[in-house]
């Protein structure tokens, strides 16, 4: 069924939209174009880039924490998604985000009834650090054995809060799943907006369903990123267009996002607390 594949298709926008943005060098702040309106929504490339990064008290401050379907949990921040996936065996963590966030994520998890002592995997979307500059601290706390992209690993081992080392336990390349207790994701390699960004998939069970959960990295253009002429990273706006075609082709009733502003998280989170069906399920 191709309307399947509509809600996360939305979700790329803020993507595919900054993506056509950032050809222009960026040697002077670029103009607010294009403006493009969706649902009577309109989108420029600094309302997106604001909407995603909000304000520092919005990266620091915990967002309510909560079941979205099945065993995923919402721990993150107003605007820095974090995930905790629950099994028998122990949980994974998907993002640690800021590593000054770390004890607030805790505190999220404790106030769900889990242990954060029982995050077994930690896992993320990118390499940057209101994504994974957390990594070291998370695995002091709990142990956990820390997975990451192949391609992001440079840029991790350079991510280093207060002199720690990033740590990489296991490599991952595009396609592999990572198991828990009976759960599997599988990493999905959307590169550009970082060499390693990974877009993961999972099957969640609630109500006798089973829903495709698809957590998307980034394809956002960030300020001062070159398309074209970029020596660093000859082929970024190759990997930017393998990387729509992966997404676009993902099925997904449950599509969440990097950051909350990416999925609509707040107000669907009003609707969940409201009562009636579940907004996360597309």
């Amino acid at each position: 069924m191709a309307d399947r594949r509509s809600p996360c298709a939305l979700v790329l926008l803020s993507g595919a939209f900054l993506f056509t943005s950032g050809f222009p060098a960026l040697a002077q702040a670029p103009p607010d174009e294009p403006a493009v309106t969706v649902r009577g929504q309109t989108y420029t490339p600094r309302s997106i880039l604001s909407r995603n990064m909000g304000t520092d008290e919005d990266q620091t401050t915990a967002f309510p924490p909560h079941k979205i379907v099945g065993n995923v949990y919402y721990v993150g921040t107003r605007t820095l998604s974090s995930f905790l996936i629950t099994t028998p065996a122990g949980h994974i963590l998907l993002n640690s985000t800021y590593e000054r966030n770390v004890r607030t994520i805790e505190k999220s998890v404790t106030q769900l009834g889990f242990k954060f002592s029982d995050v077994r995997i930690l896992l993320g979307t990118h390499a940057h650090g209101d994504h994974q500059e957390g990594d070291a601290l998370v695995k002091e706390l709990t142990g956990a054995q820390v997975m990451a992209m192949r391609e992001d690993i440079p840029a991790l081992e350079a991510m280093r809060p207060g002199g720690k080392v990033h740590p990489v336990d296991r490599t991952l390349r595009d396609g592999e799943e990572v198991t828990l207790g009976g759960t599997t994701l599988v990493a999905h390699l959307t590169a550009g907006h970082t060499r390693g960004c990974t877009t993961w998939t999972m099957k969640a069970q609630e109500g006798g369903r089973s829903y495709d959960v698809v957590i998307i990295g980034s394809v956002g253009v960030n300020p001062g990123m070159r398309l074209v002429g970029n020596a660093g990273y000859p082929v970024i706006a190759e990997d930017f267009v393998r990387s729509f075609k992966v997404l676009r082709a993902l099925p997904a009733d449950v599509p969440l996002g990097s950051h909350p502003g990416m999925f609509n998280m707040a107000a669907k989170h009003a609707r969940l607390t409201a009562g009636g069906p579940n907004p996360y399920q597309g």
